[in-house]
């Protein structure tokens, strides 16, 4: 059995930040209802509109889904990863979802091992609904950043 690996505390300030805390659901640029810091579903059930949330539970929520990405990333990934390139691709992963990363070219070069051409395909993923998102513009540049930084 593998052990799953955690994503080190630059990811976790990352992706907290790019999604930002709402204690009140709420739909994402992408038309998601989302709640807590990127939460779009609790106990399986999808966030529905007029759902508030705790600071405390909104916590909980992202340690929660914060486990289900690590876990798909080491599923997904084939070939030895930094704990920055695990931990930016975490922050990716939370953001796209694992099936969108699953069908990705990132994902397939990252596999034969071209990191490089792995960190490269980050950056295309800046659109919502078909525009450009400028809040997805930065994270890209931060996930990138993290991916290429030595540990």
């Amino acid at each position: 059995m593998t052990k799953l690996r955690l994503t080190n505390q630059t990811a976790r300030c990352l992706i907290g930040h790019a999604e930002g805390l709402r204690l009140e659901s709420y739909q994402d640029p992408g038309g998601v209802w989302t709640i807590g810091w990127g939460t779009t579903k609790i106990n399986g059930k999808p966030v529905r509109p007029g759902m508030v949330i705790t600071r405390e539970q909104a916590a909980t929520y992202f340690n929660h889904d914060l486990a289900i990405v690590e876990q798909e990333v080491s599923n997904l990934v084939k070939v030895p990863l930094t704990d920055n390139q695990f931990a930016a691709l975490v922050s990716f992963v939370f953001n796209i979802g694992a099936s969108a990363f699953k069908k990705s070219t990132l994902l397939k070069k990252l596999n034969t091992g071209d990191y490089d051409g792995a960190a490269n395909e980050i950056g295309r993923w800046i659109f919502a609904k078909g525009k450009i998102f400028a809040g997805l513009i930065s994270r890209r540049e931060q996930e990138r950043d993290l991916f290429l930084t030595p540990d």
